[in-house]
């Protein structure tokens, strides 16, 4: 389960970043080298672009790495700053609760319609899950950042009342 936790959107993006890399460089050669090209390449590349994105902003947020405004949060005293970064990730969190919320009736209805890619006749469900599951896993990390955060404002406290 540990290994899960540290490692689960690399296990995820790696693959994800070497396939779409190959899939394009196949792509490439084709097209320039023997002046013919693949229908299904594009739309593949496309779409596992799209996981990429979606486990990459899951993993943004288990790192803590998510884009910020550091002036803004140095505007704050220094004893407000940790409530100020705590307050922010709560927000965050927020956000990927009502995405991923707004995420599943989308889904819904892409399954019901059936509806298949143009080139791989994919079922186009399997991409609309990308942002259900991605921001599902951001709002988990983002829980596992503000526990983490309290726990340390928590143990900051304890080592400056000693």
């Amino acid at each position: 389960m540990k290994f899960l936790n540290d490692n689960l959107e690399a296990c995820i993006i790696i693959p994800l970043m070497f396939l779409m890399s190959i899939i394009i460089f196949v792509q490439v050669i084709m097209r320039y080298v023997f002046h013919s090209s693949l229908t299904w390449s594009e739309e593949l590349a496309r779409y596992l672009f799209v996981w990429l994105v979606y486990f990459s902003m899951a993993y943004t947020a288990k790192k803590e790495a998510h884009i910020r405004i550091d002036a803004a949060i140095n505007l704050y005293p220094k004893k407000l700053r940790p409530y100020i970064e705590i307050l922010s990730e709560v927000i965050v969190f927020a956000f990927a609760v009502f995405i991923a919320i707004t995420s599943v009736g989308v889904f819904q209805k892409i399954s019901a319609s059936g509806q298949l890619s143009p080139a791989l006749q994919l079922p186009m469900q399997f991409v609309y899950a990308a942002p259900l599951i991605g921001f599902g896993l951001t709002a988990i990390r983002q829980v596992q950042c503000i526990l983490r955060r309290i726990k340390a404002l928590h143990d900051h406290k304890e080592v400056s009342e000693t």
